[in-house]
């Protein structure tokens, strides 16, 4: 790994205090601070990618592309109407395509691949398995896209991992940690609305985009 320029620590500082102000403001349904909030932190990590010198490698412009579609994401899920979730649901689908793209260009582990796809296959038809009694006809083709989606990249970030060597461990868990975020926003969408689901999935999710930002650094 390369040392990250201070900027990077900068941007990322305030990602952690919009999350923060964003946590506060789901709590408190505060409705206006929750979009200002959302869009600072999603800036913010965009910010890190820039700083890390995401520009200078075609890795860091993959991960770059991927993170300006999950800022894309990010801005329509503050929305609740299905047409502009659905729309949402496809930027980060998309952002899920374009950092397996990034991934695969590390060199891969096949036995990490084989144990990717193996966890992921598992995880993917639990996943499945709960929220399909729940799903109506218009997200039934969407959702399992989005699955498998989410399975390649975080295989993918598995098999990278394992062939980068001990040292690249954050590239899977900060894979696995996007995964399971959106798990949480399965949940408040099909499930139910609860606090508890942005307690968790939105510090995992942002802690993840940060950790991918940095990352371009990493691998220049």
């Amino acid at each position: 790994m390369t040392d990250l320029p201070p900027s990077t620590v900068y941007a990322a500082v305030v990602c952690a205090i919009a999350v923060l102000g964003l946590l506060w403001a789901e709590r408190r349904g505060a409705r206006a601070a929750r979009a200002a909030c959302k869009t600072i932190a999603s800036t913010a990590f965009i910010a890190v990618a820039l700083a890390a010198g995401a520009l200078d490698t075609p890795y860091g412009q993959r991960v770059l592309l991927a993170l300006a579609l999950s800022w894309l994401g990010d801005v329509l899920l503050l929305a609740r109407r299905s047409a502009v979730f659905l729309a949402g649901l496809g930027a980060f689908l998309l952002a899920h395509v374009v950092f397996a793209w990034a991934f695969a260009g590390w060199p891969l582990h096949g036995g990490g691949l084989l144990a990717g796809a193996v966890l992921m296959a598992g995880v993917g038809a639990v996943v499945l398995r709960l929220f399909w009694p729940r799903l109506k006809p218009l997200y039934r083709v969407a959702v399992p896209a989005y699955v498998m989606a989410i399975g390649v990249m975080c295989t993918l970030a598995i098999g990278a991992g394992a062939g980068a060597g001990s040292g690249a461990w954050w590239l899977p868990a900060a894979a696995l940690a996007f995964a399971a975020s959106d798990i949480a926003v399965a949940r408040e969408r099909f499930i139910g609305h609860a606090f508890a689901n942005k307690a968790w999935g939105l510090p995992l999710y942002y802690a993840a985009q940060l950790v991918l930002a940095a990352s371009g650094a990493w691998r220049a």
